[in-house]
């Protein structure tokens, strides 16, 4: 039976399965599937490679031709004679049957050439793999796969341009939600980071610092849920409001085989317990409750979602249709994507307060005379492992398409904020130990 539920069974909280008891036939198929997703992203990527090398070569032939037909229409002009007028009228229809015959030899309409599509994915059991490139301008103007397109672009570049640096906490983040590849960008060792997605990213900078199939389309599982947090915190007014955990939020939190905060039905409790218990223990009962009460509805709530994405600029290659993280094939997003989603929500001081909890206590109800003790195990699990720094932020996720996955946010003890998020490692804590080897070997 497929285990959909996003923190089911496997999420670091519930701890039901360790390294010790994986069963040795189940490792292997992984590892086997791992090796299959890793050649098909690889065969993508040499095929998104030839074709941005015929797109250049295309344009490159185009932008001659209109060269070629202006001067021919300047020459023309200058020779006198009626021909001026005519001219120009036939540059720009020459110049348009360029544009044309170029979108006809690469199989691509101009407009496409500007960012990324998501279409289905061949040859993909999990249908985990989504994304097919339409264009290489995103990378290059770096916006990465998870750029931003349209109005969205626009006003992600003003914001770098104008707003310079922002205090985050007590550190500085470069404002701005795109980051560049560099010439020193590594790639990751994957003898010390199994999992096959991995990114680090120095936010002061906005540079990608190590990175591994870093645009490819992911299920980001409870990851999900560092949105749904960030979008109720812009939108809720009194954290200390009580509202009632509907029988609706526990159940699509049993029906679904979640993982739960451990809310009652109809238990009266303030939002800002919600919150919390949306990300320590990663309850889908809290997040559903959360987004009913934001929006009025889960559907409504996920409207907002995806209207956050698109104002980050990420709308191209991500797009959500739970606010839990459940698997659907329409739910999806890159790890760049999702360092992008981290770095808003640190950005934010109440969900930086939340994502940083160790621990938390829910408020005393007739429910729960004691409150409910919540706890990040990811934050409690690698707080003594040696990262360079200190891990502030966290939240992680799981779900059999994506395997285990986290985004974390870490300061360096020379002070500088790095994100990291890496997807698809075999285990909850081999995923804790892949962020401490991205941290320990690509951070300064």
């Amino acid at each position: 039976m497929l285990r959909g539920g996003a923190g089911s069974g496997r999420e670091f909280g519930m701890g039901i399965q360790s390294d010790e008891f994986e069963d040795e036939r189940e490792t292997e198929l992984r590892r086997q599937q791992r090796a299959q997703r890793y050649a098909r992203a690889r065969r993508e990527k040499e095929r998104q490679l030839r074709m941005r090398r015929r797109m250049r070569v295309c344009l490159t032939g185009a932008l001659c031709l209109a060269a070629a037909i202006g001067a021919a229409a300047v020459f023309r002009k200058a020779a006198g004679g009626k021909g001026g007028e005519a001219g120009t009228e036939e540059v720009q229809t020459e110049n348009g049957a360029a544009e044309d015959n170029m979108a006809g030899v690469t199989g691509y309409d101009l407009a496409d050439i500007t960012g990324y599509a998501v279409a289905e994915g061949a040859g993909d059991p999990d249908g985990s793999e989504r994304m097919e490139s339409a264009g290489t301008a995103g990378e290059e103007n770096g916006a990465g796969a998870g750029g931003a397109s349209g109005s969205g672009q626009d006003s992600v570049s003003a914001s770098s341009e104008q707003g310079g640096m922002l205090q985050v906490g007590d550190t500085e983040f470069l404002a701005g939600f795109t980051a560049q590849e560099t010439e020193d960008t590594h790639g990751v060792d994957p003898e010390q980071v199994t999992s096959i997605y991995a990114l680090l990213i120095d936010e002061s900078t906005n540079e990608i610092v190590a990175e591994q199939n870093a645009h490819e389309i992911i299920n980001p599982a409870s990851m999900t849920k560092i949105l749904t947090v960030l979008v109720a915190a812009e939108r809720v007014k009194d954290l200390d409001e009580k509202v009632a955990v509907t029988i609706e939020a526990t159940d699509y939190a049993f029906s679904h085989d979640c993982s739960t905060a451990g809310f009652a039905a109809d238990e009266q409790v303030p939002v800002r317990d919600l919150f919390y218990g949306t990300v320590l223990p990663s309850g889908a009962d809290a997040a559903v409750a959360l987004a009913i009460h934001t929006a009025g509805s889960q559907e409504a709530f996920v409207e907002l979602m995806n209207e956050k994405l698109d104002e980050l600029g990420l709308s191209a290659t991500a797009h959500f249709t739970n606010c839990v993280g459940l698997y659907d094939e329409a739910h999806h997003c890159t790890v760049y994507d999702m360092a992008m989603i981290l770095k808003a929500a640190v950005e934010n001081d109440f969900c930086r307060e939340v994502l940083s909890a160790h621990t938390y206590t829910t408020a005393q109800t007739e429910a729960h005379p004691e409150g409910i003790l919540l706890s990040n195990w990811f934050l409690r699990r690698i707080e003594d492992k040696d990262t360079g720094g200190e891990v502030l932020c966290a939240k992680t996720g799981f779900v059999n398409q994506s395997g285990n996955c986290a985004a974390s946010y870490q300061i360096t003890d020379s002070g500088r904020p790095y994100i990291c998020v890496t997807a698809d490692a075999h285990s909850s804590w081999r995923c804790i130990y892949d962020h401490v080897a991205m941290y320990s070997l690509y951070a300064e």
